[in-house]
């Protein structure tokens, strides 16, 4: 079972609100799958830095299309391998600023910004030469691969949310709840399309740790591609 706009690359398709846990996740589910990992949202963070370091506001939908024409993004789907580069410029920890965060809004409602990238999305997995990639972030399971044989939603309580990402960046509860709620606002209409889709599975992780989270993942990708992991 695979999606031909994928060249027979078995995807598995992660969506899910800030905070829900898909990213380590989906890095695990690669890793003990064989399969690549892509994160799509550091291709937002790494065209907000394009785009600011070329003096440019991201809120200028010209400007941001034109910074897509020179856009040369290096990112690999290793899942042990973080790095992330412009052209020749490392930008994996200048991309996770809250400068670069915060200017991700200015484009990501600009549809032919979201239509370059998602384009970029599919050809990455379609021209990895693996047998799966696990493609992770926002619109993956209604936009970017709508027929991918796995399509999964993994949610979270707004609390135990919040109290994973206050873990993780050593933040603030209450400041980590306030921001989730502000995503979780932007998040909406993408999320609540995707869990209202047919095919999509929603996996919710609040009352479950880690290995169980994994767990109920693989579980669904097992059912799905009929027992074989999607290989």
């Amino acid at each position: 079972m695979t999606n031909d706009a994928f060249g027979g690359v078995t995807v598995v398709a992660i969506d899910g609100p800030a905070g829900s846990g898909k990213s380590s996740v989906s890095k695990e589910i690669a890793r003990r799958l064989g399969f690549g990992y892509l994160d799509t949202g550091a291709a937002y963070r790494a065209l907000s830095w394009h785009v600011l370091a070329s003096g440019a506001e991201t809120t200028d939908e010209v400007a941001v299309l034109s910074a897509l024409d020179g856009f040369d993004l290096r990112q690999g789907l290793d899942p042990d391998e973080r790095a992330v580069a412009v052209g020749g410029t490392d930008v994996t920890d200048a991309i996770r600023t809250a400068e670069v965060t915060a200017a991700i809004a200015g484009f990501t409602k600009v549809q032919a910004v979201r239509d370059r990238l998602n384009d970029g999305f599919r050809r990455k997995a379609r021209e990895s030469g693996l047998p799966g990639v696990v493609i992770e972030g926002r619109d993956i399971t209604s936009v970017v691969a709508p027929d991918a044989p796995v399509r999964i939603l993994l949610t979270a309580s707004e609390r135990v949310r919040a109290e994973r990402r206050g873990l993780e960046i050593s933040a603030d509860a209450t400041d980590v709840a306030a921001a989730i709620s502000k995503r979780d606002a932007s998040d909406a209409h993408t999320l609540s399309l995707a869990q209202g889709d047919q095919g999509v599975d929603v996996v919710d992780t609040t009352e479950l740790d880690f290995e169980q989270s994994v767990a109920a993942v693989r579980d669904v990708i097992e059912r799905r591609t009929g027992g074989r992991d999607g290989r």
